[in-house]
């Protein structure tokens, strides 16, 4: 029997795109000697992959001399990066979110890297931003040809001494680039590139300091206490939990004029794209061009530019929705995360990560604080926070001693039986009519898009589903269709005619209210007042929002209407109305989340009223009006809203009482799924018992997952009441593998994550 030669070299631990999670690990690879110190961590490389060999991208994450066999090792072909496009606190968070999210690592690099790096043949050209074409000449001016035009003559003269761009030069000499370009060929000039400052937009430059913020007593014990975490040199968590118009967003900003200060930089993220117009306009106001943003409404070229200025340094405060927890920054002295409760900074698709615990990993590598602020925190954070776990801070007052808005709660049971049908009660209408004549404004909530929420056939009973998903399709007057709000699906009317795909009939009975149809009711009831209205179809273009919000705070509006889009994190000093339409359909969701993301949501929204010296109301339309949630939503009482909604999830075991896991499956055919989530509970009940600790755990179902069967997969999931452990973490690991390697779910779509 012949020994196995091994021979010394360096070889590279390297992560492959498109790697199933059942063999998804960091493969190894010989550096080959042609390629020995352009190999690094942190650079993308084309290697051989599976039997085929076929050729596959993959990230480098260290790099190492060892002893291999070259008969079971391949070699790596190129390397596709000149610089490193990670560094190693990018390469251990992308670690990170593999172990925690259950996702494959090229899954997690891709969430990391920005948009314009998943692709490695666009990468180098585009990742520095603009730049532009400069030359200067070649060599001394008597050197020049003398066959030269009269215009490039012109152009040889105004380059003495200096360089231009082609740019300048074609203005300066009347020529067109052309001639610049030939006198590049011919040698007279030489060219180079050259990175363009990106030019600050007008109103961004600083026209106020951030240490000249005025803060009331209150806030300033805050800002003190705050900026002691900061100087610690510590990794710290702090929850500052404020009413709204307390003031909160004055305390952070002065909060980052001390960090950048200190020779830091910043990161401050909002939960929606429709709050970035007016944050940007805050942040830039006091930091100019040294905050970038960065979210998913730019375009590709702009991300590229911010990227580039942040990664430079020119630029030290990234300001976005959740992508802009991965801006690449260096030496992070504060992460801020505002309105940390709300569900967006979740990721809905793999890796299911939360900007909130990215958050905390940058924070701990950086020695920062996590500064999370809102005047309705998630119960986690909270009961962290009066646990111990956080530093709580509180502001229990408006700023400048705006009261509170008066609330009203109104029985729509009593409307309807004085013979009012309409989606807008009395009280609020009498509201309306007399803002309208006192030029004050308006907010009204509706949290549902379209004009009819369904259709169905008078003579059958059938239901206009979608044909994919299977859900109930929404009416939108506006191209006269109905939609699915899941997959986009659209059926036209044609003149408005319904036809049951059923029966045949064209006499359809429509139901439920969107903001279309609130739109026209509210046109009738208000002649002459100027109506915006704000939501997924009418701010799908872009600058959308900062036109919409833009127009109404410059008062060409009465009123505002629009969905959940409105309620959070706006500031117009001239209103000092808001109303709520239809709020019982969030309280009795069925998810467990409902009566905080209620409370959450009715108490931002009044929160809008009232904030510019004029006394605010609010009317709260509801068939439930004796709702103890609506009553301390009414009066703002979170703390009364912590204590009766924790009673409940601790006897009821939910978070913040416990972690929950979804391993969801899904496949075209119903049985399939079902089986397959019934398996794989059997699969992960043996793994536990592998584990040397007892991993406590309670498991719920298999159950159907929502309604419908979205883009025309059924879904069946396992709810997993346990402790997010690395015993617990390792045993779903190792079931997912086995699953994904079983045939009996060849057909099975597999995903599983922490919610």
């Amino acid at each position: 029997m012949i020994a196995k030669e091994k021979i010394e070299g360096l070889t590279a631990l390297v992560a492959v795109e498109r790697a199933l999670y059942s063999f998804d690990r960091l493969y190894s690879y010989v550096v080959p000697r042609e390629l020995e110190g352009t190999v690094e961590a942190g650079k993308r490389v084309s290697v051989p992959f599976g039997r085929g060999s076929k050729k596959m991208n993959g990230m480098v994450f260290a790099v190492q001399r060892r002893e291999y066999d070259p008969r079971n090792i391949k070699k790596i072909h190129e390397v596709l990066d000149a610089e490193p496009v990670m560094n190693a606190e990018t390469l251990a968070l992308t670690s990170w979110i593999k172990e925690n999210t259950f996702c494959t690592y090229y899954n997690a690099v891709g969430c990391v890297l920005p948009p314009v790096l998943r692709d490695p043949e666009a990468a180098g050209r585009r990742l520095a931003g603009k730049t532009e074409r400069i030359v200067r000449l070649s060599g001394e001016s008597g050197d020049c040809p003398d066959n030269l035009t009269p215009k490039q003559k012109a152009v040889v003269t105004a380059l003495e001494n200096h360089s231009a761009s082609v740019k300048e030069l074609c203005y300066l000499c009347s020529v067109t680039p052309a001639v610049v370009t030939n006198l590049v060929k011919k040698g007279v000039l030489e060219e180079f590139a050259q990175p363009v400052p990106p030019p600050v937009p007008e109103g961004t430059k600083n026209a106020m300091n951030a240490g000249d913020i005025e803060l009331t007593p209150a806030q300033n014990g805050v800002f003190a206490g705050l900026l002691e975490l900061v100087k610690s040199g510590e990794p710290k968590c702090a929850l500052l939990r404020g009413v709204t118009g307390s003031g909160k967003t004055s305390v952070f900003i002065k909060l980052i004029g001390e960090v950048l200060a200190m020779g830091k930089t910043a990161v401050a993220l909002v939960p929606e794209i429709s709050l970035t117009p007016q944050v940007i306009g805050i942040f830039t106001s006091y930091f100019g061009n040294a905050a970038a943003v960065i979210h998913s409404g730019l375009s590709m070229a702009k991300k590229t530019e911010e990227y580039g200025r942040l990664k430079s340094g020119e630029a030290k405060i990234a300001i976005g929705t959740r992508s802009a927890i991965f801006a690449p920054l260096e030496n992070i002295g504060i992460i801020v995360i505002d309105e940390e409760g709300e569900h967006t900074y979740k990721s809905e698709r793999s890796p299911r990560y939360h900007a909130r615990d990215i958050a905390k990993q940058r924070c701990f590598r950086h020695n920062a604080l996590l500064l999370l602020s809102s005047a309705t925190p998630s119960m986690e954070s909270y009961r962290k926070a009066k646990t111990g776990k956080y530093s709580l801070f509180e502001l229990n007052e408006r700023y400048s001693g705006n009261a509170l808005p008066d609330v009203y709660v109104v029985d729509m049971k009593i409307e309807a039986a004085l013979g009012n049908k309409g989606n807008f009660s009395e009280p609020l209408i009498n509201e309306l009519r007399a803002n309208l004549e006192r030029g004050e404004q308006s907010l009204i909530l509706l949290n549902r898009r379209g004009y009819y929420t369904y259709m169905c056939c008078i003579a059958c009973g059938e239901v206009s589903l979608c044909p994919s998903c299977g859900v109930p399709l929404t009416y939108h007057k506006p191209g006269d269709n109905l939609s699915c709000h899941y997959c986009g699906f659209i059926k036209p009317l044609s003149g408005g005619v319904f036809a049951c795909g059923k029966c045949g009939s064209r006499f359809a009975r429509k139901a439920g209210t969107g903001t279309q149809r609130a739109e026209d009711e509210l046109s009738g009831l208000l002649p002459g007042a100027r109506i915006l209205r704000m939501d997924a179809d009418t701010t799908m273009t872009k600058g959308a929002y900062e036109r919409g919000f833009g127009s109404f705070g410059d008062r060409e509006y009465d009123v505002m209407l629009g969905t959940q889009m409105i309620a959070k994190g706006l500031d117009f000093s001239n209103v000092t109305l808001v109303g709520v339409l239809l709020i019982d359909k969030s309280l009795y969701g069925g998810d467990y989340l409902g009566y905080e993301r209620t409370f959450s949501l009715i108490t931002q929204v009044v929160g809008r009223s009232g904030r510019g010296g004029k006394k605010g109301r609010a009317y709260l339309q509801t068939y439930t009006p004796e709702h103890y949630v609506l009553k301390l939503a009414a009066r703002q009482d979170y703390a009364g809203f912590y204590e009766e909604e924790a009673a409940i999830r601790e006897t009821l075991l939910f978070p913040p009482f416990c972690d929950l896991c979804v391993a969801e499956f899904s496949s075209a055919a119903e049985k399939t799924a079902a089986e397959a989530a019934s398996v794989f509970a059997g699969i992960f009940g043996e793994e536990l018992k592998k584990s040397e600790k007892p991993v406590p755990v309670r498991v719920l179902g298999p159950v159907k997952s929502g309604a419908g069967n979205p883009n025309g997969r059924f879904r069946y999931r396992l709810i997993i009441k346990c402790r997010n452990s690395a015993a617990f973490r390792g045993a779903m690991k190792e079931s997912l593998i086995a699953a994904n390697s079983d045939k009996r779910f060849e057909f099975t779509g597999i995903a599983a994550w922490f919610e």
